[in-house]
């Protein structure tokens, strides 16, 4: 018998399709398939297709390693499967992910939803206070039981500072590098939105950027001046006259030369220049780009509905959590409000 860990994710590029493969015929990769070709049916996009084939991918392992049936899963299963997760040092967060797409799995093989509490510690419903229940003329719903879930922690993620920006920007040599990271420092593209550009979303006379997000949700940003001008110098001077046409993005040089700049590519341009700079650039990674432009809209006064339209967030909430104040603001705005404090308190005042 094969390892477990010898099934693996097959991409279909010219399909686009993400499938599971074995050389055994297992039935519940079979049931997994099924379920990537609904999703797939559904409109996805890519990038979820291909999350929930590797989140498939790793409760197919550890079902087979542990001698579990999904039929049979409960949920204080689940728990066992949360600490085969916490072993390998994933995060929370994909965990969560995990716990989703596994019950998704089994409510499309199962067609209903797993069942059972018992020996497990699920998430508490808020309190809603005393009363019958009512809003109006229509009854509140009595809360449902939350799923199993693990706690994710609450983490604060600090922009870069101006200096920081400044010195990166200092080591790009090329206007194509230079167009990659001013498109997420002052239009708040995601480094797959980056990479997805077309030469066609490019709009010179109204000055605007199609940006195509994630679940196929596209927007419009307007084109900054330097932003603008960058791409103008990329597109005459640097990227191929023979390149292929469509990705705006493309190798420059290599035997790749002319053809789409991957997500690999990409990493390795930020994390060449974090090595080659001090330990303070250590932080200077793409999203942390995307942060900063975030973060500077709110310090300009951006309103929160219209910052949400600019980064492509579908739950305004996520844009809250998003925005944080750095330390570097909170300790400015308490010395300005701390000498106010404090004249109010001085022994000639009272």
């Amino acid at each position: 018998m094969r390892e477990p860990g010898q099934m693996k994710v097959q991409h279909d590029v010219k399909a686009g399709t993400f499938r599971l493969v074995d050389v055994r015929e297992l039935p519940l990769l079979q049931s997994a398939n099924s379920f990537l070709d609904a999703v797939a049916a559904r409109g996805l996009s890519s990038a979820t297709t291909r999350a929930y084939a590797y989140d498939l991918l790793l409760l197919a392992r550890w079902l087979e390693k542990s001698e579990r049936r999904l039929e049979a899963l409960e949920p204080p299963d689940l728990l066992d499967f949360i600490r085969s997760q916490r072993e390998t040092g994933a995060h929370p967060r994909s965990i969560n992910r995990r716990l989703i797409t596994c019950r998704l799995l089994y409510r499309f093989v199962v067609g209903d939803e797993m069942g059972g509490s018992r020996s497990v510690s699920l998430p508490g419903p808020h309190y809603k206070g005393p009363g019958r229940g009512y809003l109006g003329l229509h009854a509140r719903r009595k809360r449902r039981q939350l799923p199993l879930r693990v706690k994710t922690p609450q983490t604060v993620v600090e922009p870069l500072t101006r200096e920081q920006v400044v010195a990166f920007l200092r080591s790009l040599k090329r206007y194509r590098d230079l167009a990659i990271v001013y498109l997420m420092l002052f239009c708040g593209l995601r480094s797959a939105e980056v990479l997805s550009l077309r030469t066609s979303d490019v709009d010179v006379l109204d000055r605007r950027l199609r940006v195509h997000g994630k679940g196929n949700r596209e927007r419009m940003l307007p084109l900054p001046e330097p932003l603008l001008q960058i791409l103008n110098d990329y597109i005459r001077l640097e990227r191929p006259s023979d390149a292929m046409d469509g990705p705006l993005l493309v190798v420059l040089q290599g035997k790749r030369r002319g053809q789409p700049m991957t997500a690999a590519g990409l990493r390795s341009l930020f994390r060449y220049r974090r090595g080659r700079l001090s330990e303070a650039l250590a932080n200077a990674n793409a999203h942390r780009f995307r942060h900063t432009f975030g973060a500077d809209m709110a310090r300009s006064g951006v309103q929160l509905p219209v910052l949400q339209r600019m980064m492509g967030h579908a739950d305004a909430k996520t844009t809250l959590q998003y925005i944080h104040w750095s330390m570097a603001d909170i300790a400015a705005e308490y010395h300005r409000a701390i000498q106010v404090i404090s004249k109010r308190y001085e022994k000639g005042s009272v």
